[in-house]
């Protein structure tokens, strides 16, 4: 990956998360294009893993930027994150949906053969599953030199952009981006509430949940039953 990549990944989570949109994660037979994602930023945000400081079970949240952070949810599924920011401030982002560009029968495979391709990798737990991680096996490794399983690859363009402006930037202007929609221009990047995020005090009302509007493999916004406007 450049250097203009990772001055992004550079980024806490919060900034660099709307600019994986896009990206692309390939390993294991399987390539996935990146449509949502949720910013988790240990320093402040009570609704991460990192927040309460540093443990075996999420050291590698707290890794150097591009590190994959795996975690078991449920007890059930493994799930994907990018980590950013500077080392030690345990700033992630969950990937939360994809589309499968390469591998469609293998993450067929992995999923179940009546489930439909805009399904295979919706929700972090079934993203996880589409792209055959493992959670002893992935958690710590790399996803930019190449040592890892996983390899991540942004938006095509996104790069040059990144080498003439600075990283934030080059975010605003994405979130700035617009699309046709039926009613006029929408916004090409979504952004809200986290999924399952308890209570202001627990960060519920940070609008760090971020998606490509109004594509079908997103997965479907759950209030947590404790939240509060």
């Amino acid at each position: 990956m450049t250097a203009a990549s990772l001055a992004l990944l550079s980024e806490p989570a919060p900034v660099c998360a709307p600019a994986l949109l896009g990206a692309t994660i390939s390993g294991r037979g399987v390539s996935l294009r990146i449509t949502e994602v949720e910013a988790y930023w240990g320093p402040t945000d009570p609704g991460s893993h990192g927040h309460r400081g540093q443990t075996p079970r999420n050291r590698h949240l707290f890794g150097p930027p591009g590190t994959l952070y795996a975690y078991r949810s449920y007890g059930i599924h493994t799930c994907v994150n990018v980590v950013s920011g500077p080392a030690g401030t345990s700033s992630g982002s969950l990937l939360r949906g994809a589309a499968v560009v390469d591998g469609l029968e293998l993450a067929r495979e992995r999923r179940g053969p009546s489930i439909a391709d805009a399904a295979l990798a919706r929700g972090p737990g079934n993203l996880g599953s589409a792209l055959g991680a493992v959670l002893g096996e992935d958690d710590g490794t790399s996803l930019l030199d190449g040592t890892g399983p996983f390899t991540l690859t942004l938006a095509p363009g996104l790069e040059a952009r990144l080498a003439a402006a600075d990283p934030a930037d080059v975010v605003g202007a994405l979130l700035r981006d617009t699309v046709p929609g039926p009613g006029g221009p929408v916004p090409r990047i979504s952004r809200g509430p986290r999924t399952g995020v308890a209570g202001v005090a627990g960060g519920a009302s940070f609008p760090w949940r971020f998606w490509i509007t109004g594509d079908p493999t997103v997965s479907t916004y759950r209030r947590h039953r404790r939240a509060v406007d």
